[in-house]
Formats: structure tokens, sequence, C-alpha cells
């Protein structure tokens, strides 16, 4: 085990070498970086020991130790009392025997995404990389490999952007239910994996005083992240919920000034991920976990979902949605300055279930066609029509109706205007009201409408009623068309 204190030592020199300090003020002169800005599409992995049980989600081992869940009721069944067999004993299982990081970053190409983000280390306290700080990682234990080396490696090659994601903060009370029946929680042996098991007094939630990390595991936690961003040089890191708790505060700002300051070494723009009011904005790139927002948002903005409605990791019995539903979520996001980070969960041995690669190649057929009014494009002056309501807020990703040909969203590159059909229209016929011939949005005249992979030229007029299109027959029920507009000023 490497020693705390010296890397802490390091840490302090490297922000005090640097242009960020760990002030809030000073981290406010981030930038976004253009990589991550025009690049809109990623795709996130969740993918570890959770994915032998399969049962779920990717809290079976928190909930496994929590007496009559149905993790525990499963549990019992198929495996034993937690006492018997516990969660450190799914580790010789998770051989990860048929992982290709070459072949899955292949498929990540083909599905049109520009940056990629595994989950290095989750809630569980297992570590998928050579992490110097724990043996409980997956070099000394079940596949035996750097998950993370491997995948950087990949992805780099494929010249994708590669990322991380660390959820460990969460570690500090994960399995805090097996402090209430019998179980191997008990057992200091294993205190490198489950870790503090800290009680609360009440929701995990709440920032209760005597809930708060202590000094040793936020300093482990400052560490670990550090050394991951040097070890791998990934240009996003991502964080989970629960290190906006006051306690972390400090740390949040030694950590931003700490990779804001590596990233200026290395001369790479850097992102991080954040959720609800953990930093402070300006300084980082919030994101909304499986949620959408209704209006343009001034700041780049994320939200990070999953190819299934039930869970983020593999489990048996997935309801997964279809391409067409997220490619709108995607088309939506963009339209009002936002990024999608759209998540796998592979096996435990290492394949990508077929349902799983045949939304992501949907996705990016979709877009080798359409890609140009998502990628490096910006809002326009409104995000677009159409009668769809969106449900702002967390967890609301399955709430919203299914999009209709008259549900519209713009994107712009320039001067050029993008208008993209989130439904399928009907009779080869579309209107866009809001470039009607009278509308104050796009006063100027139209010299051009266009549609994205298709080299026949189209009928349009302008009228009072808006923009009318008449489609080419092979293409009237088409879903996601994109129209390209030029004004009569860019002739």
């Amino acid at each position: 085990m490497q020693d705390i204190q010296r890397h802490k030592e390091e840490i302090k020199r490297t922000i005090r070498g640097g242009p960020f300090a760990d002030d809030w003020d000073s981290l406010g002169g981030y930038e976004i970086p253009s990589w991550y800005e025009e690049g809109k599409f990623g795709i996130f992995i969740h993918w570890g020991v959770y994915s032998v049980p399969a049962f779920e989600n990717e809290w079976y081992p928190r909930n496994m130790y929590r007496k009559d869940s149905n993790a525990y009721l499963h549990h019992l069944k198929t495996y034993g009392p937690p006492d018997q067999f516990g969660y450190k004993d799914f580790i010789p299982k998770f051989q990860a025997q048929s992982f290709d990081a070459d072949e899955w970053a292949a498929l990540f190409k083909r599905a049109g995404a520009n940056f990629i983000v595994p989950v290095a280390e989750h809630h569980d306290g297992f570590a998928m990389y050579d992490c110097p700080f724990t043996s409980w990682n997956s070099c000394n234990m079940g596949p035996k490999r750097d998950i993370i080396r491997e995948l950087s490696e990949a992805v780099r090659k494929r010249f994708m952007t590669f990322g991380v994601s660390s959820h460990r903060a969460e570690n500090w009370w994960f399995y805090n239910g097996g402090r209430d029946i019998p179980s191997d929680i008990e057992d200091s042996e294993f205190v490198g994996l489950y870790g503090p098991a800290q009680r609360s007094l009440g929701r995990i939630d709440t920032p209760a005083p005597l809930f708060q990390p202590s000094q040793s595991f936020l300093d482990d936690w400052l560490v670990r992240t550090c050394h991951l961003i040097d070890r791998y040089g990934p240009q996003l890191v991502y964080f989970d919920w629960w290190i906006e708790q006051p306690a972390f505060q400090p740390y949040l700002r030694r950590l931003a000034a700490y990779y804001y300051n590596r990233a200026a070494e290395w001369d790479q723009g850097v992102v991080i991920n954040y959720k609800f009011n953990a930093f402070k904005e300006g300084t980082a790139v919030y994101d909304m976990e499986r949620g959408l927002l209704d209006r343009i948002q001034p700041r780049v903005w994320q939200t990070c979902t999953s190819v299934s409605e039930t869970a983020w990791c593999h489990i048996e019995g997935h309801v997964y949605k279809s391409p067409e539903r997220i490619i709108g979520d995607l088309v939506d996001v963009v339209s009002k300055n936002g990024v999608l980070l759209l998540n796998v969960g592979p096996r435990a041995d290492g394949t990508i279930p077929e349902e799983e690669k045949s939304i992501l190649l949907s996705i990016g057929e979709w877009l080798s066609r359409n890609g140009e009014a998502i990628y490096g494009t910006r809002p326009w002056t409104v995000y677009g029509e159409g009668p769809t309501k969106i449900i702002t807020g967390t967890f609301n990703d399955t709430k919203r109706s299914p999009f209709t040909h008259e549900d519209i969203r713009f994107t712009t590159r320039g001067t050029t205007l993008y208008a993209i059909v989130l439904g399928r229209p009907e009779n080869g016929r579309l209107v866009i009201r809001s470039l009607a011939e009278n509308s104050h949005l796009y006063p100027g005249g139209i010299a051009s409408v266009n549609l994205l992979g298709c080299e026949q030229t189209i009928q349009w007029q302008r009228a009072a009623e808006g923009l009318i299109v008449t489609l080419p027959e092979e293409e009237a029920n088409t879903f996601g068309l994109s129209l390209r507009i030029t004004g009569e000023e860019d002739k």
C-alpha cells in the first residue's frame, strides 16, 4: 500500500504550482473544452462484480445485506446467508473471460460516440484498475487485468476521448445494512472492500454531522482520485451523487484545482461532471441523471441515462428502450445546449448483450446520416416546437410521451439552421411553424431546404402556416429526418 500523506503533499505542490487555486473564484476560470461541447454523445459503462449476480440493479451489494429486501431474499435463496456467502465471494466469479477492449471500442465508434466513460470504482469498493491503495482491485483479484488501462488504450486508438467515473464517495455507508444482520461486513479482514459501513441516523442523503465522512476517508478519496487521474490521464471525470455533502466541499476544490492544473500541464481540455449542487456553477459541468430539461441552458450541461429502464448494470430481464426513444432524447438534449452520456451494461464475462449492440448500432446508423445536425452544433433562438411536454428533473427519462412528427428540434452551425423531426411524418408532409413567413424567429428569407442523407431536391414553401415541406415518397415514413435550412444572405 502506498503512503497517503506523501501523496497529499504532492497534491498540494501541484495546486501551488499551477494556474488554478483551490477556491471557487479561481476555479470559475474553468472553460469547457471544444471536444466535449462539440462531441455531444458519449458512452457510459457500468461493469463490475455486481454484474455477476445480475439481479435487480447495481445496488445489489448494498441491498443483499438489507433484511427483507428483494435482493436479500434472492441472495438467501440463491447463494445462502450473507455471513456464509458475502459480496466478496462474487469476486472469483467475475472472470471477464470474454472481455475484449478493442471489440468494445470498435462498437462504440460505430455507435457514433465521441467519448467513453467506464466506471473505475463503484460504490462497492472494488477498483477496476491497478489501484495501489487497495488490494481489492481487478489486477489482484477476479479478472486479474487492468480493465481501465485496456479500455483507455483501445478507445484512444480509435481517436475517441477517454474518461472515468468514480462512485467511491458512497462507500462510506454503502454496506451498512450488514451491521444489522449476521454478515461478513463485521469481519475486519474485509474492511478494504466493505469500507466503514457507517450507520446513518436517518436518510443517507441527510447531511447529519455524525454521518459525514471522516478526514481519513476524505483524504483517501482525494488521493485515490488524483492517482487515477495521473495514472490514466482521463479527460473526463464523472462523479456520482453524495459528494455534495458538506464535508466534501474543501476536497472538491482541491480535486478540481489539481485536475485542472494537470490538464494545463498536458495541454488538454478536461471535464468534471457533478450532480445537484456539489460544485459551484461554472466550475465544472452539471449532470442530470436520467432526466431532461424544458429549456435551453446558457451553460453546456449533460444528462446521463441508460439503454435500459431498469438498471445501469447488466441484469436478467432488462426492459430496454427503443433506439428511437434514445435518439429523441439525444436530439432534445443537444437542442438545449446539452450532451448525452448513454450507458451500457456488459455481462460479467465481458460480452455486451445483443440487444444493447443493436441499440447502439441503430443510433450510429442514424448519426451517420444526421450527425451534421448534431456534432459541433449550437442551440438556436428556441429549442423547438411541438405538443410533447418535457418533464424537467432527475429520474424522469421514462415519463415523457413518445415524440410525434409535430415535435421539431432546432440546432445551428454558424448561420445554417437544422430542423430535426422527432417522429415519422404523415403523408410525406411536414409543417415547421416556427419558420412561418412572418415569423419573428426567422425574419430573413430562406434560400434552400435540403434533407440530410437525400440527394433529391425536395419541395418546400413558406406560408403563414409555417415552412411546408413535401418529402420524397421513399422518405415519407422515415424517423428522425433532419433538414438543412440556409438563408438568402448565405447564398
